[in-house]
């Protein structure tokens, strides 16, 4: 046993020294290009989308709330995504599966540049833009799991709580040059010419992104552990996919759910329903926005890998315990902070509002790939992560929107993340702490527990 323990820290620390932050660079890259896409989507939905592909309605919260019910079908389509990827993923590897991923997602946003506008087609125009919102929710759906887990599994036990976090700062990354892009045309363009074409250029932009994440991709491969644990699968030996993680790891499923339930609706409310708010409620102007969003996203980026390594230091329960409480009370605070109409008092509350949410979302690689064995990871993460986006960042601006429309207050929309991060308090209380724990050894209780149930058959 000590001669084998050697060898793994043998192989954590050469990992390491040589290959690790290649593998980071990889994972983030393709992260950044399918998260710049789907952010790009969000803010456009704001932007444009509810006057270019819907009719004319009586306020501009219709257009707006009629844009995001589009914007749903892509968290609707990310757990199938995740559950199809996850499955395969396990079978064939992380890399190959994200590279099908980052080229479905490119090839879907680049489409969506291209479609014509209700004005032009008609009700087709809204069809043609949900079925491809359904494909880029589809491949992102399955990239978050993959480019998560190149990294977690090749990451030492000790500080895998900060390695694995790098990805999860690709996606504020994303945010950023999503936000970027559209602050730059929205700048430099009339408001005519930005509804008319200006928009489209940010999403033809991403066949290049694409290209780029594509080939970096093409340079890592996946950790030895998984091609251990690939072996015996191929072999027969053991199970795998959805069906098996559910069978086996329910509990570890529905925790998953539980802890993403709240950060998602957080990080929805704080960066897309905040640009509704301040268009309609305080009436800022677009170029405005984007601009002190483009600034927090700095912040968030940097923040997120710090909150990683606290993570290792401190465990994973508490900094998330502290993201569940304090994100409770951001809505109270932050809303009417950007009623001042104060650039520098808004940027605060947005900004508080992502430091709240990092730190819950920076330890969220570590936690869920410390829950299951690695012959299941995928799907079970995938699942964790992609379910929960139905019912939490899927309809949170819908919610928000509705609620803000029906009673012209920010309190109610305060309440309801008071009501999310409740249950995720709940979720994190009774999380296992696994700060520190070598996968190994999870994979090694799961042969355990699987020897166990094959004698409790046999008796």
């Amino acid at each position: 046993m000590s001669t084998e323990n050697a060898a793994r820290r043998a192989e954590e620390t050469d990992v390491k020294t040589s290959g690790l932050k290649k593998v980071v660079a990889a994972s983030m890259a393709g992260t950044v290009v399918e998260w710049y896409e789907f952010f790009l989507y969000a803010s456009a939905a704001t932007l444009v989308f509810g006057k270019a592909f819907f009719p004319n309605s009586q306020t501009e919260l219709d257009g707006i709330l009629a844009a995001f019910l589009t914007y749903a079908v892509g968290f609707v389509a990310r757990p199938i995504g995740g559950i199809v990827f996850g499955h395969f993923g396990d079978k064939f590897g992380r890399k190959q599966l994200l590279q099908v991923s980052i080229i479905l997602v490119g090839v879907a946003t680049f489409l969506m540049g291209c479609l014509p506008t209700f004005a032009q087609i008609g009700y087709w125009a809204p069809a043609l833009l949900v079925f491809l919102r359904f494909a880029q929710g589809f491949a992102v759906g399955g990239e978050w799991g993959g480019a998560v887990l190149l990294v977690a599994e090749h990451s030492p036990s000790k500080s895998r709580g900060f390695w694995a976090s790098w990805p999860q700062s690709a996606v504020p990354l994303g945010n950023l040059f999503a936000t970027a892009v559209l602050f730059i045309l929205s700048s430099v363009l009339s408001s005519a010419d930005f509804l008319s074409w200006g928009w489209r250029v940010a999403f033809w932009l991403s066949a290049v992104i694409v290209l780029i994440g594509y080939y970096i991709r093409t340079k890592v491969s996946d950790a030895p552990i998984f091609l251990e644990a690939r072996k015996e699968v191929e072999a027969g030996h053991k199970g795998y996919g959805v069906a098996e993680v559910f069978r086996r790891y329910p509990r570890g499923v529905f925790t998953a759910m539980g802890l993403r339930f709240a950060e998602n609706i957080l990080y929805y409310l704080v960066v897309t329903f905040s640009i509704t708010y301040l268009k309609t409620v305080v009436h800022a102007d677009t170029a405005r926005i984007l601009l002190l969003l483009l600034v927090a996203h700095v912040v968030h980026f940097a923040v997120v890998p710090m909150v990683g390594r606290l993570s290792d230091r401190l465990g994973r329960k508490p900094v998330y315990m502290a993201g569940a409480v304090l994100g409770a009370t951001w809505g109270f605070f932050a809303f009417p902070m950007m009623d001042t109409g104060n650039d520098l008092i808004i940027l605060a509350a947005v900004i508080i509002g992502l430091l709240f949410h990092a730190l819950m979302y920076a330890g969220q690689p570590a936690i869920m790939a410390e829950m299951f064995p690695t012959r299941m990871r995928y799907s079970g993460v995938s699942l964790g992560y992609q379910v929960t986006s139905i019912v939490a960042g899927s309809l949170a601006p819908i919610i928000a929107v509705a609620l803000l429309s029906q009673y012209k207050s920010s309190v109610p929309v305060a309440i309801y993340l008071l009501i999310a991060c409740a249950i995720t308090a709940v979720a994190v209380f009774f999380l296992k702490e696994t700060r520190g724990i070598s996968l190994h050894d999870v994979d090694a209780a799961d042969a355990q527990g699987t020897a166990d149930l094959l004698a409790a058959g046999q008796r």
